[in-house]
């Protein structure tokens, strides 16, 4: 193994876990907006402005997670070939946390418009979605069992 895969390798390690970290905490953010009082409009604004800043910061984590995935997928060729079905599944997977880190920030939008009407209680749940996903991803990795 050349040194620059190693590299690229703890990259993409180093900035998928960054990126998962604002993907664990953003929808925690939602839970406590949704239970922000209707009189209490310096709370509901803080955590908006925490809301769109850790989405802005876990888009540029994302951005560098791909890249980096994409460079050892097709740069390197991990998972190419036969023999290497868990690579589907965890592009399948990569698709989901794509598709939830987009929901996320319509989410977010739509707390910035005042238009949420899911409760503290459905974001809890919603909030899970994310280890789901982290775990499957890393289970594929680890232990490629197809």
């Amino acid at each position: 193994m050349s040194a620059s895969y190693l590299w690229i390798k703890a990259l993409h390690i180093v900035f998928v876990a960054s990126w998962f970290a604002g993907l664990f905490y953003l929808p925690r953010i939602f839970v406590n907006l949704a239970m922000v009082p209707a009189d209490s409009v310096a709370e509901r604004d803080r955590l908006l402005l925490m809301g769109r800043k850790l989405a802005r910061f876990a888009t540029g984590l994302m951005l560098i997670a791909l890249a980096s995935g994409l460079w050892l997928w097709l740069g390197v060729g991990i998972g190419l070939g036969p023999g290497n079905g868990w690579m589907h599944a965890k592009l399948t997977l990569v698709l989901g946390v794509l598709a939830f880190h987009h929901v996320n920030g319509r989410m977010l939008s739509r707390f910035e418009r005042g238009e949420n009407r899911r409760s503290h209680t459905w974001f809890r749940v919603y909030n899970e979605v994310s280890v789901l996903l982290f775990a499957g991803i890393v289970v594929l990795v680890t232990v490629k069992p197809f």
